[in-house]
């Protein structure tokens, strides 16, 4: 089932409708429900993330980063047959099994173009266009829900607030109080904006050695090196204090119902790696926390839903450098004790020549707003028409899935 593959015992997904006999649409009760939004940013590899193993033109477009099928050296972990997990996502095949995690796959926001900047705007301002609004969806649903009196619904982890959560809504705002050095996200962009130009990559690149020269002389490579590690270290600490924070706002009955946090690195031009390397650590680290957070949360993780998103996906193909580009549609992962999992999700387009997107990405067949419109309705109670009126402008177009919730 290439064209179109679908897992649940009997999900029909037309028109954007996801219907399971076993869900039934109760009233969610708000009270308990809690709702933590994570952004990739740097754009996700879903085809890394969540290989589809049985399409037949995947391993000749990943050649030596195809995983291999489960079971086997260094092989994918097990989902429902015709799609894999990467083997660093040990927890997230855990709740896959216990049915508290839903994989959507050929996702897209509606953004076509390749820009992190714009690509990031329109994941957060929940319109067609970057720079639409200077508003975020979130905050904007946060309006819609009724929240009891005096209390902020949501909390923003980090240093600066993103625009996903600006708005009219009171949000509250944490970081860490230890000024951290600076990690390798800034560097990572300026790279990837200069990749496109010959001379400019060509000038940073000499940069970086000469400083690296500089600092050790004939040990440049070990300073870069150490300098790199050091950066991987800075980011995993402030990951896993980030994740301990998020735990300890959400558990408190009287505190805030919304986290928001993201996580950097994900740009990976170059030397991407297959079951091992610079995406599998990233990987590895992700489910790490996420761990972490249920552990934080106790209890209060069978009321919770936690939604990973990424701004676009990358390229089907590997480039000349042993990495993937910007591309178009991506995976996304909703966890959570509040899930109705145990389901991948996917109008899979497939990875033949005629079916990528520009002949060059995995085509997009589900819009994000319509997976935001269902956990917004069905786990914060947040009125369709006002999600369709002022959450969502002009997305009459991306129907709201149904079922991603427990009743």
């Amino acid at each position: 089932m290439q064209r179109r593959h679908f897992l649940t015992s009997a999900a029909a997904f037309a028109g954007g409708a996801l219907l399971s006999t076993r869900v039934s649409f109760a009233q969610p009760d708000t009270r308990k429900s809690r709702f933590v939004l994570v952004i990739l940013r740097g754009a996700l590899d879903g085809l890394a993330a969540v290989p589809p193993l049985g399409d037949p033109d995947y391993a000749r477009l990943r050649r030596e980063l195809a995983l291999h099928p489960p079971g086997e050296s260094a092989g994918a972990l097990k989902l429902d047959g015709f799609f894999g997990l990467h083997p660093s996502l040990v927890f997230l095949q855990e709740c896959y099994q216990g049915r508290e995690l839903v994989v959507l796959h050929a996702l897209a926001s509606p953004y076509r173009e390749r820009s992190h900047f714009d690509g990031q705007d329109v994941l957060e301002n929940g319109t067609t266009r970057p720079h639409a609004l200077q508003t975020g969806w979130l905050n904007r649903a946060l309006t819609a829900v009724r929240a009891p009196s005096g209390r902020e619904m949501g909390v923003s982890l980090g240093q600066n607030l993103p625009l996903v959560m600006r708005g009219p809504a009171a949000v509250t705002s944490w970081s860490s109080s230890k000024l951290l050095a600076p990690d390798d996200d800034t560097l990572s962009r300026i790279t990837d904006l200069y990749a496109g130009d010959r001379l400019l990559a060509a000038r940073l690149a000499d940069a970086l050695t000469a400083n690296a020269i500089a600092a050790g002389d004939d040990a440049a490579a070990d300073v870069m090196s150490a300098q790199a590690a050091a950066g991987n270290a800075r980011g995993k600490a402030r990951y896993a204090e980030v994740v301990r924070a998020a735990g300890e706002f959400l558990r408190r009955e009287e505190g805030p119902k919304v986290a928001v946090f993201d996580t950097h690195g994900w740009d990976t031009h170059a030397n991407e790696g297959a079951a091992q390397g610079q995406l599998a650590a990233r990987l590895g680290e992700l489910d790490a926390g996420l761990a972490a957070l249920r552990q934080e949360l106790g209890p209060a993780w069978n009321d919770t839903a936690v939604l990973l998103l990424t701004e676009f996906g990358r390229t089907a193909a590997l480039n000349g450098t042993r990495g993937t580009d910007h591309g178009t549609a991506t995976a996304a992962f909703l966890l959570g004790g509040a899930v109705a999992g145990g389901r991948v999700l996917a109008d899979w387009p497939g990875l033949a020549p005629r079916a990528l997107y520009q002949g060059r990405d995995l085509a997009p067949t589900l819009d994000l707003r319509s997976v935001l419109k269902c956990v917004l309705t069905e786990h914060l109670a947040a009125p369709p028409r006002r999600l369709e009126q002022e959450v969502f402008p002009d997305s009459a177009g991306a129907r709201p899935l149904r079922g991603l919730i427990r009743a």
